[in-house]
């Protein structure tokens, strides 16, 4: 039987519940949830790079939206925005190649 200990979405618990499946369940420290969340995120990146499918990708987005909840990362949109404004995005898809 697989074992698990990770961060999961809001609505899982009631999910399992309805199932009757077994569980325990705690609350995340601040700490414990910004390293969770890193975790989740490389899961999840792990997972859109193997099937590159909308449905993983909307998991990945999910991820960065519980970052931008953290307060040291309020402001990420308008870092986001602005770093576009100097830097551009990917439209033009350019690929450089050359040394470092």
């Amino acid at each position: 039987m697989a074992t698990y200990n990770k961060l999961v979405r809001d609505k899982i618990p009631e999910i399992l519940d309805k199932k009757g499946v077994s569980y325990e369940k705690r609350i995340a420290s601040d700490v414990e949830y910004k390293v969770e969340l890193v975790k989740k995120l490389e899961e999840e990146v792990t997972e859109f790079q193997e099937a590159l499918s909308a449905d993983e990708l909307a998991d990945v987005m999910e991820v960065v939206e519980a970052f931008k909840s953290l307060p040291e990362y309020a402001d990420v949109e308008i870092l986001r925005i602005q770093k576009r404004g100097e830097r551009g995005g990917f439209e033009k898809r350019f690929i450089l190649k050359g040394e470092k």
